[in-house]
């Protein structure tokens, strides 16, 4: 889509000596938030796609002189990660640029390009997990919301990889949701070794996480209980604050799933510059392919806090 043309016209107080200063192009910039929801890799294809095959299940009793029971593998759900394309320019007439009287400041142009496009980022990494409990926008390879309590299994049956019925964070929430990871099996129904890794939450729940984690004993109440989730380390990597989370009362627990939750950098931002040789108008542009979201559900947790 087609944008305007910054002229002499566009902020004529920039021609005119005597402006101290602009603002409202930069601010203080999050540190990248998107990595601590994913497992970052680079890719060199147009898309890239992880296909599941079923576990053998449990080892069956064998008679004497009785053939033995030989299992099969089946193909489940292929995720396919898609590389979109993101871009973001902007055209300067050559008389603005000649004309203008505050050359760093207008050099902020640039900067305020590669805020635009680190939000951006930040905007589409967050997808999967704002639409996790709906699946309006995004849904993983087995056809249901990231986080649900009827994930199906390619052999039979389902599982649930969301607290039912959801709620608020709070201690007792925490530890069901931890004794549920402990609990997963795979596809054949076998129990698996997976546990929490990290919480993440909303900036709205910042300091319920910390009252929660971080006290000796048990948090808003008379009890002399330590902390179990604490005294356990229930989530080595710690809390993780996102300020993109759009619901603030969601959260969620990302496991030690392999093959989890996957962003690929397709082509980093990249920034250029160039003339036109009939208007002499500059044209900045950066530009990136990027893609996020989930393999295997078992990789995330997560609660819709009513």
């Amino acid at each position: 889509m087609a944008g305007g043309v910054i002229t002499t016209g566009s902020h004529p107080k920039l021609l005119w000596p005597g402006v101290k200063a602009t603002w409202g192009q930069q601010y203080n910039e999050h540190p990248w938030e998107y990595r601590d929801l994913y497992d970052v890799e680079d890719s060199e294809q147009a898309w890239e796609e992880d296909v599941q095959v079923t576990p053998f299940g449990l080892a069956q009793y064998k008679g004497e002189g009785v053939t033995g029971y030989f299992d099969t593998e089946t193909q489940g759900p292929v995720t396919r990660y898609t590389h979109l394309a993101y871009f973001l320019g902007y055209k300067v007439t050559y008389e603005e640029l000649s004309d203008n009287l505050y050359e760093v400041v207008s050099h902020r142009r640039a900067k305020s390009n590669a805020f635009s496009m680190i939000q951006t980022v930040e905007n589409v990494a967050v997808v999967p997990y704002n639409d996790a409990f709906v699946g309006a926008y995004y849904v993983g390879g087995d056809g249901v919301s990231l986080c649900n309590n009827a994930h199906p299994n390619t052999t039979g049956g389902t599982y649930s990889n969301a607290l039912t019925p959801g709620a608020d964070m709070s201690e007792a929430a925490l530890e069901d949701a931890v004794v549920a990871i402990m609990g997963f099996q795979n596809d054949r129904g076998l129990l698996i070794n997976i546990m929490p890794y990290s919480l993440h939450i909303a900036r709205q729940n910042w300091f319920n996480a910390h009252r929660i984690l971080k006290s000796v004993l048990q948090s808003g109440t008379a009890n002399n209980d330590i902390n179990v989730l604490k005294a356990v380390n229930a989530f080595p990597a710690g809390i993780k604050m996102n300020h993109y989370f759009t619901a603030s009362n969601a959260w969620f627990i990302r496991t030690n799933c392999p093959e989890g939750m996957k962003f690929y950098w397709r082509e980093h931002p990249d920034f250029a510059q160039d003339n036109d040789f009939d208007t002499m108008n500059l044209k900045a542009r950066s530009y990136m392919r990027l893609s996020a979201g989930n393999t295997d559900p078992r990789a995330i947790y997560g609660s819709n806090g009513p």
